[in-house]
């Protein structure tokens, strides 16, 4: 196959447009993946603005930030940028506008870690139910308090602010975080959800957070600027959210008028990718997802991201073909080769293939935390201008990010107890399409 012929078969440099007009100039997105690059005060750095300029540069049509979170006194690890408020709103444009360059379109994914918080990171952790994690995260992870409903409702109220901060400050969307076992995962999973309230008990109650969720940031944006969804496909977890609740939670998003929804799986406990053992028709086909995208397709016309399993620019352009999805999401291959949606786009495969990260310690190496840590420090590697190693050891990731994670708690503890009760939440002035109320 010559260049021109490449080029006029590369779906993946075919342009997307919403349904609200907003158009991405290609297919390829870059999903969230942790950085973990904010400073003590939870504000964004010059890191993130270097790391962000890289990506845009190869000429990605979209960029999806890291979790970004609404509530500082609710990380999910060190480092996590919290927008809450006006403070570091000026690094916080200065991000966006690196991520809007060439072209490129840069959504802020926005968070809520419930449970999901390393043990010693905030002064307690919440979630909709009191419920722990298993043996094998129970020594990493408290086990939170139950969620009041006036909390719930200050919540809701949290995402809409951020997502308004997030407009104000010049990124194109946000994208809800609704998978791999955090918060909004958590009030759909029957598992970590076991309230007898209006926010739990059915399906149907289970689903009323992500909606009112969604509902709150729509009403503060407006509906021209994207909102999406990263959703589990399912928990693949015992007692967990199962498929035919994701395709009735994607389907009462999409008549609520949701942009985008993102196809993801699993969770902390069970993630659906970093173990392997992927079927033989997923080999093939490449992604995880791609069985589940054609029944949300069958079903509901919204438009599908699937993210995991991609390693080929053909894989990907029969996807795409197959009319199951709109846009490939790629993750950790940006982390090792950020300049790879030129190749792609070229139609030309990547020059890495993804490979399983291990310690040699099975409690660990069985983990979802593994896989994200290791591709952390590749990110800040390129965040630091130096090049990603792709080849490097997973034993010794593992053991680096003990000391900085534990470090890195150890230092956001000592700030806040000298800082003591926070101020109230610093005001912005927004357009009128993007208000907030307190």
């Amino acid at each position: 196959m010559n260049a021109q012929s490449r080029h006029v078969d590369n779906l993946l440099s075919q342009s997307f447009q919403f349904s609200n007009g907003a158009r991405l100039q290609n297919r390829l997105v870059k999903s969230a993946l942790s950085e973990a690059l904010g400073n003590l005060h939870g504000h964004a750095t010059p890191e993130l603005v270097q790391l962000y300029r890289t990506w845009s540069a190869s000429g990605i049509g979209l960029l999806v930030t890291g979790n970004v979170m609404i509530d500082r006194r609710a990380l999910g690890e060190p480092g996590n940028v919290v927008v809450e408020d006006a403070s570091g709103h000026a690094m916080l444009s200065e991000w966006a506008q690196a991520g809007n360059r060439n072209g490129t379109q840069l959504w802020m994914q926005i968070n809520h870690p419930g449970k999901q918080a390393f043990l010693g990171l905030n002064r307690e952790t919440v979630a909709p139910s009191a419920i722990g994690f298993g043996p094998a995260l129970a020594p990493f992870f408290p086990v939170p308090r139950a969620l009041t409903s006036s909390e719930i409702e200050d919540l809701i109220v949290r995402y809409g602010r951020t997502a308004g901060l997030a407009k104000a400050a010049g990124f194109k969307g946000v994208q809800m975080h609704g998978a791999h076992g955090y918060l909004i995962s958590q009030f759909l999973s029957p598992h970590h959800n076991q309230r007898d309230d209006d926010w739990g008990g059915d399906a149907e109650r289970r689903r009323r957070f992500v909606l009112a969720v969604y509902g709150e940031i729509r009403r503060v944006v407006g509906a021209d600027f994207p909102v999406g969804i990263k959703l589990n496909s399912a928990d693949f977890q015992r007692g967990g959210f199962t498929e035919d609740e994701s395709l009735e939670t994607i389907r009462s998003l999409a008549n609520a008028g949701i942009d985008m929804v993102e196809i993801s799986g699993g969770t902390y406990e069970s993630p659906a990718m970093a173990r392997g053992g992927a079927k033989a028709s997923t080999l093939a086909r490449e992604a995880y997802f791609l069985d589940f995208a054609d029944k949300v397709r069958k079903e509901v016309a919204v438009p599908l991201m699937v993210t995991g399993g991609f390693r080929t620019a053909a894989g990907m352009n029969a996807a795409l073909a197959s009319g199951g999805l709109d846009l490939v999401g790629l993750g950790r291959l940006m982390a090792i080769e950020p300049q790879v949606a030129e190749r792609l786009l070229r139609g030309e495969d990547p020059l890495h293939q993804l490979r399983a990260i291990r310690t040699g310690i099975r409690m660990v190496d069985e983990s979802a935390s593994m896989e994200v840590t290791w591709y952390t420090r590749q990110l800040h590697r390129i965040g630091r201008g130096r090049a990603p190693v792709p080849n490097e050891s997973g034993l010794k990731s593992f053991l680096l990010d003990l000391l900085t994670k534990g470090w890195g708690i150890f230092k956001t503890r000592r700030m806040r107890a000298r800082a003591g009760n926070p101020a109230q939440p610093e005001a912005l002035s927004l357009q009128p399409s993007a208000r907030i109320d307190a």
